[in-house]
């Protein structure tokens, strides 16, 4: 089977866990920092808080952002259920914006509509979450401008994107969004197994988040309601979580980080080569924004009239790995318990429809890219007789 995404682990990866193992710190010790510090150079931000995971970054990023109880939140339909839940788990009520249908992003245009709707019903969102599908960046210019109209923040969900670029510049330096997260699942361009990053410019931000992903505790003397009892002390001041990183899995992201830009290009050599093979077949390829280089995560394609299980089914009883990016979450049952409905988001709905990601790695071969393309062209050719 070839799977639609995998990590690449080499010699030098497992040297870097080994050396920790054989270390004195199994967690809390100075890998994590170097970790953020790599992390935070390479994309240019000013802070990065390492996490257990990328969900559990988006929790920490939206409770920093004062996000609770009477507040909305609002992210794309298009994503995995965590870019939603993050809000409820805060006690706030989430909302979504139909997508663009070349990008497959959160539409800007949508959200504009939307947002003179919710000012006149004074519902207005208090924090937005932008997914960068696949890698690529959303239309983050023209969402800043309409977050500094209607006052909401701006989470970047950045789960598929670490090592594109927007404008330019590298996705996760804050130019247009409060707060970037980013994951390292390992289906995800770089990993340390499960873990995630919120990333900010703002120094308050970073101290709250850094709270909240540590119990809620602090050692600062200058965040204590007194003076130390001694150098032992420690204080809770907010209700917090253990959603910390270990040194096993910074080391394995600080390895990983060096091959980051080789990883993407290479992701980009893949996804020419897929271009120029599926160019004759029934399919939509995936549409690149020309300000934009994306992380390339993934490299979905649309079909063309066919039946969507049936292909997908083959494709897989064929061994070719391919999987869904991703069910809109107001499809699914907890969220249509909440009132949410098929038809509320036609975009969305279109694009999971007629959607299947194909393999895409950094280990992936012209031999097996050829396979794909052969079985998918066959699978094809017989759905259409």
């Amino acid at each position: 089977m070839i799977p639609y995404g995998k990590q690449e682990i080499t010699q030098a990866d497992i040297d870097a866990v080994v050396e920790v193992l054989n270390s004195d710190f199994l967690t809390q010790g100075p890998k994590v920092p170097l970790f953020e510090h790599t992390v935070a150079t390479k994309v240019g931000a000013k802070h990065a808080l390492s996490t257990n995971s990328a969900t559990s970054a988006l929790h920490i990023a939206c409770l920093a952002l004062g996000l609770g109880k009477g507040d909305w939140l609002w992210t794309t339909p298009i994503t995995f259920v965590a870019s939603a839940n993050c809000g409820l788990y805060c006690g706030a009520q989430v909302d979504f914006v139909d997508i663009d249908p070349r990008t497959y992003n959160l539409c800007p245009k949508a959200l504009a509509t939307k947002l003179e709707v919710a000012e006149c019903e004074g519902r207005l969102p208090k924090v937005l979450v932008a997914v960068h599908l696949c890698g690529q960046p959303c239309d983050m210019a023209a969402i800043h401008v309409l977050a500094q109209r209607y006052g909401f923040k701006v989470i970047e969900d950045a789960s598929h994107a670490i090592g594109g670029k927007y404008q330019g510049e590298y996705i996760g330096n804050g130019r247009y969004s409060d707060i970037t997260v980013f994951s390292f699942h390992p289906v995800k361009i770089i990993t340390t197994a499960e873990g995630g990053m919120a990333l900010t410019n703002d120094d308050q931000l970073a101290e709250k988040m850094k709270l909240y992903r540590n119990h809620g505790v602090t050692r600062e003397p200058q965040l204590m309601t007194h003076e130390p009892d001694g150098p032992w002390y420690y204080q809770q001041i907010e209700l917090g979580y253990n959603y910390r990183m270990t040194e096993l899995q910074a080391a394995l992201g600080i390895s990983q980080m060096e091959r980051l830009d080789s990883f993407v290009a290479h992701r980009h050599q893949l996804a020419r080569r897929y271009d120029e093979l599926l160019q004759n077949l029934p399919v939509i390829t995936p549409w690149q924004q020309p300000d934009s280089y994306s992380g390339l995560h993934l490299y979905v394609v649309r079909l063309h009239g066919k039946t969507h299980r049936q292909v997908f089914e083959q494709l897989r009883e064929q061994g070719v790995g391919v999987n869904l990016h991703y069910i809109p979450v107001h499809t699914q049952p907890y969220y249509q318990n909440m009132g949410f409905k098929q038809g509320d988001y036609p975009q969305a709905e279109q694009y999971y429809s007629e959607a299947i990601s194909l393999p895409m790695y950094q280990g992936l071969t012209d031999e097996q890219q050829d396979e794909v393309i052969q079985v998918l062209n066959a699978v094809l050719e017989k759905a259409t007789a």
